[in-house]
């Protein structure tokens, strides 16, 4: 339903405490307060959004300074997100019925002719600088050599296996890699060759090299937030990123749709040197020429991106629906519905982290202003940190949850061609029958994984607190 201007924006999340704030994390004292629109009685927690349910005033809050639309523009943009929303409600039905999407066969043989078109333009491209190499004259082998120069950057990128202090080995987080390991036995995947963990509230899969290594990135304040079933969830649904058919994470359709977005970008035209006053003209004049040689390039480049992109995205969706259903297989379906209610929630951690920094940052002053025999304040360790933050978490009221889900659903034309609507992925979990928990974790592994992680609670809580 169209939501009603709102009298007066407010941010998504309640602002930064004042310095001398004791617990920015600690639940807040609901205050019932009449809604501006329909004046119906909203309990609004100053943690979050002050929303209305009966309306859906202010369900989704712009920013004060948020840029001006035209008219034109606007509807531009609800002709495409009512197309997008069509289409999003189709593959749904589809996916809940059992059928197969509509034009899926089509749209995939489509993208594998652009994709063998763009790994066959870079074959050609080699060959013609070896042949330059090899035939020409000195003329000739300087211009292969450019070209063969260029191959090299617009060769497919196959990515490689991460070496940064995020990663674990197995020799030193077995349990982690064990539990990895069954989670992926049980849907019919391969072990995992690499685990690593970042400060991102968000978890990943992916495959590198030539040898198809797969690496499992987890995000900690994710996995720290999460309960021990939500847990195997998330590898449930990690690993059944590996064989639910997506043919956008394979070697030939992938690597083209990287190699076209390294493209575009190397093609766009640019201007970093147009405030150098000495050089203003000459980059000028060069700015002009590349915006003419490379422009027109650039846009045809963009534009084969975006329909490999359309192309590509039902199938990608639907693998992302059967990714859910797997996860619920393994971990059992409430404890996948839990996650990813968790995952709506990425702004909320971002904000209370926020607001643990600037407690951390504001105790110091304090105690400069206080007395000199005033007790000394305590230290937000990072143990502390990530006990805040599961604290703040658990403590989100229903109101919120559930602006979150109706957020889901109202920008379900605007989400990511990778993922479809949350609202869309629970409603998929409810239409079929609940699942039990085919596995999951005992206390001495759960114990034995936590103690694993321990160096890296420390590492990215620090990084995390630093800002």
């Amino acid at each position: 339903m169209p939501i009603p201007a709102a009298p007066e924006a407010t941010t998504s999340e309640a602002p930064e405490p004042d310095a001398a704030t004791a617990d920015a994390t600690a639940p807040a004292v609901s205050a019932p307060q009449a809604c501006p629109h329909c004046t119906a009685t909203i309990d609004a927690d100053p943690r979050f959004a002050v929303w209305c349910p009966q309306c859906e005033w202010n369900l989704t809050p712009e920013p004060a300074d948020a840029p001006a639309t035209t008219t034109r523009r606007a509807a531009a943009d609800a002709r495409r997100e009512a197309v997008a929303t069509a289409r999003t409600d189709e593959l749904f039905e589809d996916v809940a019925a059992g059928r197969t999407a509509t034009g899926a066969q089509r749209a995939w043989l489509a993208a594998s002719a652009i994709a063998t078109a763009v790994h066959l333009t870079t074959a050609a491209l080699c060959a013609w600088g070896l042949w330059l190499l090899v035939t020409g004259n000195t003329p000739l082998r300087c211009l292969g050599a450019v070209v063969l120069a260029v191959v090299v950057l617009l060769r497919p990128r196959l990515g490689r296996a991460p070496r940064d202090e995020g990663v674990l080995e197995r020799t030193g987080a077995p349990a982690l890699y064990g539990l990895a390991d069954r989670v992926a036995a049980e849907v019919g995947a391969g072990p995992v060759g690499v685990i690593r963990v970042d400060d991102a509230f968000n978890a990943s899969m992916s495959v590198v090299g030539l040898r198809r290594r797969s690496v499992l990135t987890l995000g900690l304040p994710f996995w720290e937030v999460l309960g021990e079933q939500e847990r195997v969830a998330l590898l449930g649904h990690e690993f059944g990123h590996r064989v639910n058919g997506d043919h956008r994470r394979g070697l030939w359709l992938g690597s083209a749709i990287n190699a076209l977005a390294h493209w575009y970008d190397l093609a766009r035209p640019r201007g970093h040197y147009r405030d150098v006053v000495e050089l203003r003209l000459l980059f000028q004049i060069t700015d002009l020429v590349a915006g003419i040689l490379l422009g027109g390039l650039a846009r045809l480049l963009l534009a084969v991106v975006l329909l490999l992109d359309r192309l590509t995205s039902r199938a990608g969706q639907q693998a992302e629906y059967h990714a859910d259903t797997l996860a619920a297989r393994v971990a059992s379906t409430e404890a996948t519905r839990h996650l990813l209610r968790t995952g709506l929630l990425d702004e909320t951690v971002r904000t209370a982290t926020a607001r643990v920094r600037a407690e951390l940052r504001s105790r110091p002053r304090a105690a400069r202003r206080g007395p000199a025999t005033a007790p000394a304040e305590p230290v937000i360790t990072p143990e502390a940190f990530w006990e805040r933050l599961r604290q703040h978490l658990a403590t989100v009221p229903p109101l919120e949850h559930e602006r979150l889900l109706r957020r889901s659903a109202l920008e379900r034309g605007a989400v990511d061609s990778t993922h479809p609507p949350t609202h869309l992925r629970l409603a998929l979990l409810d239409r079929r029958p609940a699942l039990p928990a085919t596995l999951s974790t005992t206390p001495a592994e759960a114990a034995a994984i936590a103690a694993e992680l321990a160096p890296h609670r420390v590492r990215l809580a620090r990084t995390l607190l630093a800002g």
